[in-house]
Parts: structure tokens; C-alpha cells; sequence
């Protein structure tokens, strides 16, 4: 006989386990069927920055309702996230500074911090960082980063608390359904049975989606990451992007900097491919990168490195929408930046499944039927898309 519950959500990562969240908190049977464990894939390999910078306003909204989450964890979730203030700076190349200009002022409208600084302000507020290439730069004071693990374990703790079931180590295998609408799911761990599904599966989205006759264009997309162990006489420093040299960094505990990069990924490996190992050439292109930025880098030395793998749409945007049969819903094609919108992405897919739309922010824009249209999603004041 089949586990019966409300809600059936597959996947366990960020998006998934937020919105088994805040739908217990409004009473909701939820069962999270994840086919390793918890954050196993792109949550557990995320940056895990904390920032509100895009040049799609959508996005930056749903960082920004994320944001609170991230500042208040215990008093909204409980548990711990890790979050740790350190600033962000967005860099970006000289033909996108007005671009850069415009973002700003719309992340200022929302009410997100955040200022043009100016390359000696950058300087300041870090001294390791070579400056002479940009005028101004992006610059959010309350951002940093949490750890991705804890976030999602945080999450899913207070869930089963309200009554959520996780079941790990439970492959879902193919979808039921009855008169145009789903009834549940056949797993290598038995039947679950409800009137809802959510496809929250990450890189195997995809191929949950054709299991309930619906064609996602979401392909796999890895990134690669690495960890550099600073010089003792190296000080911490804000998290970055830096678009100029296609890169992303942060701090980490221990004197660490993590450091990934913005092009050469790879798409369309099976998502079970290697994640322990990084490509040839990877880690000394990384550092190369780097020492642009914080020349005296190049005294440090690797501590580890690694790759995940996310699902990606064509525009680098997400899926949050009703698609295909009556009660199949996807959050998903998060594009390797979805672990810092996962907190309000939970609370828009509950409002969008108990109350027919999204309430906190609008995600309208997030429509599957833009694929089918060519209506594909770019800021208003773009940069270019992020993985290449």
C-alpha cells in the first residue's frame, strides 16, 4: 500500500527542502524523497554566497526576501545557516559600467544595501586587491556568505518537526497519473502517493519532468571550485565577482579563499559523473585568475578542490511554475545561483501550490511557457550570461 501525503517534493537540496518548510508551516503533509541525502549535490557544492546583486530584478527581489532568512535564521527557522558577514563587490568589465550603475539604482528601489563605490573605497575595504583596472564597483556591506549544508539541514530539521517525512537514499523511478492530473510516484523504496509533486531535482530535473510527459529545457552544468589557503600575512577580504576576470571568490574559515571560475564549464555530462576531481589545467588557470586580483596570492598554496553539477536553462534563469499535468509543479533550473534565492523560493512555491500564485515575490517571469515562446529572460541592464 502506498505513502499517502499532500505534497510529494523530489528532490533534497536548497529548493526543495524550503519549500517542505513553508509548507508545514501552514500545515501541509509534505514527504521529501531525495535519492542520496540532503544538499548531496549542487546545494552541498555551492559557494554559498549571500548577495542580492543580479541584473534581473526578480532575481535580485527573491535574494533580498531570502536575505532576511539568512539574518535571522534562528528566530525564522531555527538551527544555524553559518552566515557570515564579509561585504560583496561586484566588479565588472569597463563596457558594462553604466550597466553597473543602473543595477545599483534598482537594487536601491527595492531597499536592498547597496552603493557605487569607488576603486579606492575597494582598496580599503581590501588592501591585498589590485584596483588599477576599474573606476567604481558594486559594493553590498550586510552580504557574505553561509554554509550550504548546514542551510539546507536547518531547513529540513524544522520541517520534519512540523510533520515533513524525509526519506533518503529513494530514487524515484516514474510518475502516476490519473485524468490529467498526478497521483504520486513509484521510487526504488515503493509508492508515495499525493494530488501534489514538486520537481525540485536539481540536475536530474530533466529527466523527472519527461517522467511526467513534460519537456524542461533544463541540460546538467558543472562548475569547478577550488580553495586556496592564503599567505599567513594575507588578511580576509569581501566575497567577489568579478566579471573582468570572469570569476567568483570569498573568504573561508582557516585562511581560506574559495575561488571559481566563470567559463570553460561544462554541459551535458550525466549528472553521476565525477564530482571529486577537477579537470587539467583548472586549478593553476583559477590561481592564475586570482593573482590578478590579489597578487601576493601566489605564496599560497591549494588546499583542496572539487566540481558540482546543477541544472541550467537557456537564459540561466529558473523554473517556478505549474507545468504539464494538474498538480506538477517545478523549482527548478536554478543555474548554479540558486542556493541564496532558496529560502523565498520555498515561500513562493508554497503560496503558488496553497494559494495559486506567489505572494512574497512575484515570479511570473519564471514561467516555463517563456521557452516555448522565445521569450527568453534578460535584465533590463544586462551583463552577459554568467556560465560560458
Amino acid at each position: 500500500m502506498a505513502d499517502t501525503c499532500d505534497v510529494i517534493i523530489i528532490g533534497g537540496g536548497i529548493a526543495g527542502v524550503s519549500t517542505a518548510f513553508h509548507l508545514t508551516e501552514r500545515g501541509c503533509q509534505v514527504a521529501v524523497l531525495e535519492r542520496a541525502c540532503v544538499a548531496a549535490a549542487a546545494t552541498g557544492r555551492s559557494s554559498g554566497m549571500v548577495r542580492m546583486h543580479y541584473d534581473l530584478e526578480a532575481e535580485s527581489r527573491l535574494a533580498w526576501a531570502s536575505f532576511q532568512y539568512f539574518t535571522q535564521w534562528r528566530e525564522r527557522v531555527g538551527g544555524e545557516c553559518g552566515f557570515t558577514r564579509t561585504g560583496f563587490v561586484q566588479i565588472v568589465s569597463p563596457d558594462h559600467v553604466e550597466h553597473l550603475r543602473a543595477n545599483v539604482a534598482m537594487h536601491q528601489r527595492i531597499g536592498i544595501p547597496a552603493l557605487l563605490v569607488t576603486a579606492d573605497d575597494v582598496k580599503r575595504l581590501a588592501p591585498d586587491f589590485a584596483t588599477d583596472d576599474f573606476e567604481v564597483a558594486a559594493y553590498e556591506p550586510e552580504s557574505g556568505y553561509a554554509d550550504p549544508a548546514s542551510t539546507a539541514n536547518a531547513l529540513m530539521t524544522a520541517a520534519r518537526e512540523h510533520g515533513a517525512r524525509l526519506v533518503q537514499d529513494c530514487q524515484v523511478t516514474g510518475l502516476k497519473t490519473a485524468g490529467g492530473r498526478v497521483t504520486g510516484v513509484e521510487t526504488q523504496r515503493g509508492e508515495f502517493d499525493a494530488p501534489v509533486i514538486v520537481n525540485a531535482a536539481g540536475a536530474w530535473a530533466g529527466a523527472v519532468g519527461r517522467m511526467a510527459g513534460v519537456e524542461l529545457p533544463v541540460d546538467t552544468w558543472w562548475h569547478e571550485v577550488a580553495f586556496i589557503r592564503r599567505p599567513p600575512a594575507m588578511r580576509a577580504h569581501p566575497a567577489v565577482i568579478d566579471l573582468s576576470n570572469a570569476m567568483y571568490f570569498r573568504p573561508e574559515t582557516g585562511g581560506l579563499t574559495l575561488i571559481g571560475l566563470e567559463d570553460g564549464s561544462q554541459f551535458g555530462d550525466p549528472p553521476d559523473s565525477d564530482a571529486d576531481h577537477v579537470g587539467p589545467g583548472f586549478v593553476e588557470r583559477a590561481v592564475d585568475r586570482l593573482c590578478r586580483r590579489m597578487p601576493g596570492i601566489d605564496a599560497g598554496s591549494l588546499a583542496s578542490a572539487y566540481r558540482g553539477c546543477d541544472g541550467i536553462t537557456p537564459d540561466q534563469r529558473p523554473i517556478m511554475d505549474q507545468v504539464g499535468p494538474e498538480g506538477f509543479y517545478a523549482a527548478c533550473g536554478f543555474s548554479g545561483t540558486g542556493f541564496k534565492l532558496g529560502p523565498a523560493v520555498g515561500a513562493c512555491m508554497a503560496e503558488m501550490i496553497l494559494d495559486g500564485r506567489a505572494r512574497l515575490v512575484d515570479v511570473s517571469a519564471f514561467a516555463a511557457r517563456r521557452f516555448e515562446t522565445g521569450r527568453l529572460l534578460e535584465g533590463e541592464h544586462p551583463y552577459q550570461q554568467v556560465w560560458r
